[in-house]
């Protein structure tokens, strides 16, 4: 088991340490279930007002709160601090060393000795996997993929045919990168080109038949990226999909054919990116926010949860709302909102006066 004196975490995290006692810490909780070998994440005011209810000796909290009785390590940057902490105690799921005997490794491909090869993966001809990379049970590495260094695959990965992917990168259980795109033609123009060009459907769609388009790129992911569970990212018709170095996906994302995906982005759960979008570097797309194909959003640029955004912003944008628009412009629409509210009470308020008036007047 782990164990730290509080003068080691408080280094580990560049703390401020008030020393009231001696404590020797195994793990870290927050502050009603923690023990006397646990440290205490006080990080909101709630939390701090549980910690004189914790058997905890010692108190991790932000820059300038004092607590009396209880030594405390003070933080500028409490969330940064609890990274620091969560990595320090972290533990890697367990992986068999060399390569597991269930598992099918090509005899083309090329296999670093430093890898773990877990039960059940398979590899395929032509694939390369880089020095110290850990692919857990059950995965599957496409012809002629390429996987770099110190990556760590967990159980169920999918890589297809060509498909790179960088140094240090984690994908988690059950990431999908390289299956087909979803791209169709039909023989004659259908419903959808006449409304996309006309913006109304005039001729009746006869049946008739749909063509799939093959996808001859793949998908290239840049270096330290990390994919959440079940996330997508399909391969390109013709160019690569391209994710940046530093992105990070949360679970259960799909990211259509084509697109391009810049540096340092974080794209959170459910996000649905449509074929061929240009993404900036460093943009925030948080969840559930669908972007249609073809458009681009610009660097340091901000699309809030549940946004539906159909056309392209610049970058430094914040945009909101379905169909999204820059966040000033939907603040505006939500009090013209609220004064046609407020007109709409008045207007029923002052209706049956309204109402006699005009019978009078017929009258007259």
């Amino acid at each position: 088991m782990k164990e730290f004196s509080v003068e080691e975490i408080s280094q580990i995290v560049g703390g401020m340490l008030t020393k009231v006692e001696d404590a020797k810490i195994q793990m870290i909780a927050p502050p009603l279930l923690c023990d006397e070998h646990m440290l205490a994440l006080a990080l909101s005011e709630e939390e701090i007002g549980n910690v004189a209810k914790s058997k905890a000796k010692a108190v991790l909290v932000p820059l300038g709160v004092n607590l009396d009785g209880v030594t405390t390590i003070e933080v500028e940057r409490p969330r940064l601090a609890m990274m620091k902490l969560l990595t320090l105690f972290y533990e890697e799921p367990r992986v068999n060393d060399g390569y597991h005997p269930t598992a099918v490794i090509h005899p083309e491909a090329q296999v670093a000795e430093s890898a773990s090869i877990g039960a059940n993966v398979v590899i395929s001809k032509g694939a390369v996997v880089g020095e110290n990379t850990k692919i857990l049970p059950n995965s599957y590495i496409g012809n002629n993929a390429k996987i770099g260094a110190n990556c760590f695959f967990h159980a169920g990965v999918n890589i297809g045919d060509r498909v790179v992917v960088g140094d240090r990168c984690i994908l988690h259980h059950g990431v999908s990168l390289g299956a087909d795109g979803f791209s169709f033609v039909t023989e004659n123009p259908d419903n959808i080109e006449q409304a996309r060009k006309d913006g109304e459907i005039k001729m009746e769609n006869k049946e008739q038949k749909i063509f799939k388009i093959p996808s001859l790129g793949s998908v290239v992911i840049g270096n330290n990226v990390e994919i959440g569970a079940n996330t997508t990212i399909d391969r390109g018709t013709i160019e690569n999909t391209m994710i940046g170095d530093d992105t990070k996906i949360d679970d259960l994302v799909m990211i259509g054919h084509n697109c391009r995906i810049g540096k340092g982005c974080m794209i959170v759960s459910q996000v649905g990116i449509a074929g061929s979008c240009v993404i900036g570097d460093r943009v925030v797309i948080a969840g559930q926010a669908g972007l249609a194909d073809h458009i681009s959003i610009g660097s340091d640029s901000i699309v809030a949860a549940a946004a539906g955004v159909s056309k392209s912003f610049p970058e430094k944008s914040i945009v909101v709302g379905t169909p999204a628009v820059p966040r000033k412009e939907f603040i505006k629409q939500l009090k013209t909102m609220k004064d046609a509210g407020e007109l709409i009470a008045k207007f029923k308020k002052y209706e049956p006066m309204l109402k006699t008036f005009l019978e009078d007047t017929e009258e007259n």
